[in-house]
């Protein structure tokens, strides 16, 4: 009987409070292409419920990851999943709620890795978060 090591990702559960007291203008910073430019990739185009999100020059060097949309639920959430994703469970999720201990406006970011890069994905998006708080002040 041969006994088969299969790695599984792990689930990354993040918690950012915010400074926004609404939801509108974060919504649009999470679930257009546009907003998505200005703290999470270098350039975001969404066409017909894909995101191909590029980091680096478009024209040069770069490096183009493509999402489906899997659902997005208007200032609540948007959940993706990688085209090239091979794990059935796996997604990356940005939900916009409140803390249950001080009330006030949060990200839940929810994202999956192997246990070796679970660290470095939290980093990312601790850096991702910086981004989003220079460009909006949120």
């Amino acid at each position: 009987m041969t006994n088969l090591n299969i790695m599984q990702k792990q689930r990354l559960s993040l918690e950012y409070p915010l400074s926004a007291r609404k939801p509108d203008l974060l919504w649009q910073l999470l679930s257009t292409d546009h907003g998505l430019e200005r703290w999470l990739a270098d350039r975001v185009v969404e066409d017909n419920g894909v995101l191909n999100l590029t980091w680096g020059n478009p024209y040069g060097e770069h490096h183009t990851l493509k999402a489906n949309i899997v659902e997005r639920q208007k200032n609540s959430h948007i959940r993706l999943r990688w085209v090239d994703e091979e794990e059935d469970d796996a997604f990356w999720e940005m939900r916009i709620g409140r803390s249950e201990l001080t009330d006030e406006l949060c990200l839940f970011v929810e994202d999956y890795a192997y246990a070796e890069d679970i660290d470095d994905l939290h980093e990312l998006w601790d850096g991702n978060l910086d981004r989003l708080h220079q460009s909006s002040g949120f």
